[in-house]
């Protein structure tokens, strides 16, 4: 049989001269700069490491409680203690500054829903972690982190969390509020926000482009001369425009405008190749007019009537072709459709202008990369690009392709 030293037992006994040789660690690790030189201070942790190996829950909480006031503790010593029982962990979680985004990372993979519901409250939690809780964390630690103002995140992470949203419907209120969301975000998330943070997002994240117009006047001239032959110049262009109906589209239409098109459904029923010609009308894409017709809330409408110059009839116009009911069963008028009303006569022109075109540029994008990938055009350089375009995330938030 093998001799085994001292030091190699498994479970030693712990008699007097380990405590206090503990608690003089602690102290001795606890001390100021000023009298412990950095070297002297790493191999004292290193010595404290193995002791706490061995310690009670009592001398674990009490070293994390004593080291969670120290910016220059052994970091190896913090992650250890971090990754105890919440107990002994909460005070460096809580009010440790020690831990870098490194440290934060480790521990997150090796704890407790509510080790990462502690870090997700800390003082300042670093763009990293937020991206690592953003994506793989649990929804109660998820929410602790919209909800703490010092967190840090990225565009990546709000669009994750966007993504999260469509099935996670909570998130909803806490992104809204979050001043890191881009315009582009927030009109992916009108699809399946409810009414009132619907309105919000109108209100708020619409831009009136006024100084983008004045900026680029001259451009419509040039492309006019050229006959609008380069389709990326076009494009663009037709994003900040401020005509929103397409004029060539009334040529070849059977109706004899947008206004024609919507009075005709609200007789007849909206059919779709209704829906398909007032999108062409409205200079939008069918897939554009086709999302916004399927809409249970009823928003869009508001938008696409402001927008496009429709007078606040032809929202009665919609509501009869869709067949949604104008009063409620004691005849007085349904509360969808005085929402529907009030969200007109809240936006302005510019604004609805902008919403109609974000949503038309991302959902377009969607439907053409659905072509490019049925034709085999995925995969060349021009589609690895478009990976950096803001339409096309935005498509991919709307459509749950994250």
């Amino acid at each position: 049989m093998e001799d085994v030293l001292p030091f190699e037992t498994a479970t030693p006994e712990s008699g007097q001269a380990r405590k206090i040789l503990l608690r003089r660690l602690i102290d001795y690790i606890a001390l100021p700069g000023s009298q412990v030189a950095p070297q002297d201070r790493s191999m004292g942790g290193d010595i404290l490491l193995d002791m706490l190996f061995y310690a009670t829950d009592e001398e674990r909480s009490h070293c994390a409680q004593r080291l969670a006031v120290m910016s220059e503790a052994p970091r190896r010593v913090l992650r250890y203690l971090a990754q105890c029982k919440i107990e002994i962990a909460r005070p460096l979680l809580e009010n440790s500054e020690a831990f870098d985004s490194s440290d934060l990372l480790e521990i997150i993979d090796q704890v407790s829903t509510e080790h990462r519901i502690l870090i997700a409250r800390r003082k300042r939690v670093p763009i990293s972690v937020c991206d690592a809780l953003s994506r793989n964390a649990e929804l109660t630690v998820v929410k602790e982190l919209l909800q703490n103002k010092a967190a840090e995140f990225s565009e990546t992470a709000m669009d994750v969390l966007v993504g999260r949203s469509r099935k996670e419907e909570s998130l909803v209120n806490l992104l809204i509020t979050r001043l890191e969301i881009k315009p582009a975000q927030a009109m992916a998330m009108f699809w399946w926000s409810d009414r009132d943070t619907r309105r919000m997002i109108l209100q708020r994240h619409a831009a009136d482009r006024s100084e983008m117009v004045g900026m680029c006047a001259d451009v419509f001239a040039i492309a006019a001369e050229e006959g609008w032959s380069d389709p990326v110049a076009r494009k663009t262009l037709q994003l900040i425009e401020r005509r929103q109906r397409n004029r060539a589209a009334i040529e070849k239409s059977p109706y004899e405008s947008l206004d024609d098109a919507v009075e005709t459904a609200a007789q007849s029923g909206m059919t779709p190749e209704l829906v398909q010609e007032i999108g062409y009308l409205a200079g939008i894409k069918p897939v554009t007019s086709a999302k916004i017709l399927s809409d249970q809330g009823g928003e869009g409408i508001a938008v696409l009537c402001k927008a496009t110059g429709l007078k606040r009839p032809y929202l009665e116009h919609f509501w009869r072709a869709l067949r949604y009911p104008l009063t409620d069963e004691n005849g007085a008028p349904h509360m969808l459709f005085e929402f529907l009303q009030e969200t007109y006569d809240l936006l302005t022109v510019a604004k609805a202008q902008t919403t109609l075109r974000y949503w038309n540029w991302s959902l377009s994008s969607a439907f053409a990369a659905a072509g490019n990938q049925r034709s085999g055009l995925i995969g060349d350089e021009a589609n690895d690009e478009s990976a950096f375009s803001t339409s096309h995330r935005t498509a991919s938030l709307v459509f749950g392709k994250t």
